[in-house]
């Protein structure tokens, strides 16, 4: 429902749309395990580097594989996120659900760029050489063991995210009775995973 201004937050000058952006009731479990369900139904979504002298760069990627807050991917190293990321490590990865406007921001860091990580042939997945070719030279083949095979590895330190609460229909309803009626749209929650937070999913394994 549409919640309206109280005269105490219009005495104060205090913005609500602000004031109570965060969801500070829902237990942190929850919301990770909340959080997680929309990524992993979405399966890719944007990487975000930073390349000198020109900033954020963004590019669709299929996630390989989600450890606990953290994600991994195939890339193709003579790409130019990899120069980025020998420059900067800082990587962000979004994902938007368009149904229903859910939407992941996830900041974190590089930590790994490996051609010979063990890891690769664990996620490695059929189809995943579609994005390679193979050059027929019998070692560029698309496959694990080709040099151009690398593990991006991003480890989240930062996570902000927006579960909705409404359907498409409600979200449009409600937010065109908040634009007519000057109240503050109600159509889901926005919640906030800080480093503390991340860290103790990762050792309690969730």
């Amino acid at each position: 429902m549409v919640k309206p201004l109280t005269q105490d937050e219009v005495d104060n000058k205090i913005d609500p749309s602000v004031s109570t952006q965060w969801d500070e009731s829902t237990p942190i479990d929850e919301q990770f395990k909340e959080m997680y369900k929309i990524v992993d139904g979405l399966k890719g979504g944007l990487l975000t580097t930073i390349r000198p002298g020109i900033g954020p760069t963004s590019r669709a990627m299929a996630v390989a594989k989600r450890v606990g807050p953290d994600f991994l991917f195939l890339a193709n190293n003579h790409s130019e996120k990899f120069k980025d990321l020998k420059n900067d490590k800082t990587a962000q990865v979004t994902f938007q659900n368009s149904s229903n406007m859910d939407w992941v921001s996830v900041s974190g860091e590089a930590v790994t760029i490996s051609n010979d990580d063990p890891r690769i042939k664990q996620i490695y997945s059929k189809g995943v050489n579609a994005w390679f070719g193979d050059l027929g030279d019998g070692v560029h083949t698309g496959m694990p063991d080709d040099p151009r095979m690398t593990l991006i590895e991003v480890k989240a330190n930062y996570i902000t995210y927006w579960k909705s609460t409404s359907s498409l229909p409600g979200f449009i309803k409600e937010v065109g009775q908040a634009s007519l009626t000057g109240k503050v749209a109600d159509t889901g929650v926005n919640r906030r995973l800080t480093d503390k937070d991340i860290q103790k999913a990762r050792d309690s394994g969730l």
